[in-house]
């Protein structure tokens, strides 16, 4: 999971961010438009309403050590679901 931002505003709801998910089995990967101003909160629920509504729910989610999935509201999702946080080693991405 990782996040572009700084696009230019698009669409009827001027999304000017992305989500994008890939998942490591399929390879296959989902690009969900969202705003940079969304909260912890709301980057969960468009993660539960297009991921985890149409898929099984993670195992492991591995992360860059983004500020918006070691939030609170995050962590304890993590633990409801039973998923695990993965981080990747600092300067090397190429572990995602």
């Amino acid at each position: 999971m990782d996040w572009v931002t700084g696009l230019v505003p698009g669409g009827k709801e001027n999304f000017n961010s992305c989500l994008i998910i890939v998942d490591r089995f399929s390879k296959s990967m989902r690009f969900l438009p969202c705003h940079k101003e969304h909260t912890a909160m709301d980057n969960s629920l468009l993660f539960w309403n297009n991921i985890i509504s149409t898929c099984e729910v993670p195992k492991i989610i591995i992360s860059d050590r983004a500020p918006k999935l070691t939030s609170e509201f995050w962590t304890n999702l993590y633990d409801m679901l039973g998923t695990m946080l993965a981080f990747s080693t600092a300067y090397h991405p190429q572990t995602d």
